[in-house]
């Protein structure tokens, strides 16, 4: 089996690995209390995440082997498989009062909207590919592709999860940005549903009540956490903040429990590393070999950062509480292998990149 030869695979593997052990060192911190006290285990949530982990990192070895451009073959038919998931999550909920789960047998078996996001950048890249003579055309992109992008984006927003809704519009609006599709097009797609969330937000009231109490009991808690952590932090393990202040301080709210431990230079390298990521991941973007390789990649890595950055600044008193995880980082198995499943995909991509730009499409240059 061919190996990673590329330096920019080098450095995106070692980032990953990085940021996986950083962490379930993190995610035991902040579960361990939780956990006992929940279930009589310090390690329930820490040995559930290691099989995740485990299992995700085998999918990223067989993704960054296979070719990505099997991945064309099966774009419609990946988008309607998320289709029919979420579709089921609607059915086999369990005794969740929302639809992103998918539960079988008294077990969540994943958040559904996790394979409609990786689904959606395959079938939007493979589509700026395939008609990127079109792109221009706002009719012939209305008709052949917003059908596709509504029935996703509807069957998420309808689970309910709004937050999770417009985080992949957003990556879907940015990755048809840079491919320079029609302006008016993009411009009237935002417009539209900016109005439809509006409209779902005002008669949604758990989504009101996010926006009307925007500095709630958790915010207050992730505060008082960076504060006490001040600039070296309190010491591994050594949080108050997880002993019942912050509830389920693993999953979305995990970041305070890194500035209360760690103290602002953990926050900085846990930047630090999301930044480099992000760097090397544009790099592969603008070496990427052909079109299809090039949207896919940005989609990716735009995934990754986004999510990152939306639950940095919800947890600071930013923006709303959106429930979103820090990929790598919080609790979650869904998020956690798909994640590192679309690291295989990008990997993948470098190894087979050539240099090269694009520089008839937005935003893409050997400026990244």
């Amino acid at each position: 089996m061919k190996m990673l030869s590329y330096p920019n695979e080098y450095i995106i593997l070692g980032l990953i690995l990085l940021l996986s052990g950083f962490g379930i060192v993190m995610m035991y911190s902040a579960s361990s209390i939780y956990a006992m006290n929940t279930f009589n285990n310090y390690m329930f949530f820490f040995v559930q995440q290691v099989k995740w982990l485990i299992l995700g990192l085998i999918l990223m070895l067989i993704t960054s082997q296979v070719n990505y451009q099997i991945l064309k073959r099966f774009a419609y038919g990946l988008l309607i498989l998320s289709w029919i998931v979420m579709i089921m999550g609607y059915f086999f909920k369990g005794n969740n009062p929302a639809s992103r789960w998918l539960v079988i047998g008294g077990s969540s078996w994943m958040t559904t909207s996790d394979l409609a996001r990786i689904s959606l950048i395959i079938f939007t890249a493979f589509f700026i590919d395939k008609n990127r003579k079109h792109l221009k055309d706002w009719k012939f992109v209305i008709t052949r592709y917003t059908p596709f992008l509504a029935i996703t984006l509807m069957l998420i927003l309808f689970q309910p999860d709004t937050s999770t809704t417009i985080t992949i519009a957003m990556i879907i609006m940015l990755m048809l940005f840079i491919a320079a599709a029609n302006w008016r097009f993009i411009a009237g797609i935002t417009f539209l549903g900016m109005m439809g969330l509006m409209i779902k937000i005002l008669y949604t009231p758990y989504a009101m009540a996010r926006i009307t109490n925007w500095n709630d009991v958790q915010k207050v808690q992730s505060l008082n956490a960076f504060g006490t952590g001040g600039l070296l932090g309190s010491g591994l393990g050594d949080s108050i903040v997880k002993n019942g202040y912050l509830p389920q301080a693993h999953t979305d709210f995990i970041l305070p429990i890194v500035g209360e431990e760690l103290g602002f230079m953990g926050i900085l390298i846990l930047f630090l590393m999301f930044w480099l990521l992000y760097r090397r991941g544009m790099a592969i973007v603008r070496e990427a070999p052909d079109l299809f390789s090039m949207f896919l990649s940005l989609g990716i890595i735009t995934s990754v950062m986004v999510y990152f950055l939306i639950n940095a600044a919800y947890v600071i008193g930013l923006a709303p509480t959106t429930g979103l995880p820090i990929p790598f980082i919080s609790y979650g198995g869904s998020h956690t292998i798909f994640t590192l499943l679309s690291m295989g995909i990008l990997l993948n991509i470098a190894h087979r990149g050539t240099i090269g730009t694009h520089t008839y499409y937005r935003g893409v240059s050997n400026e990244f």
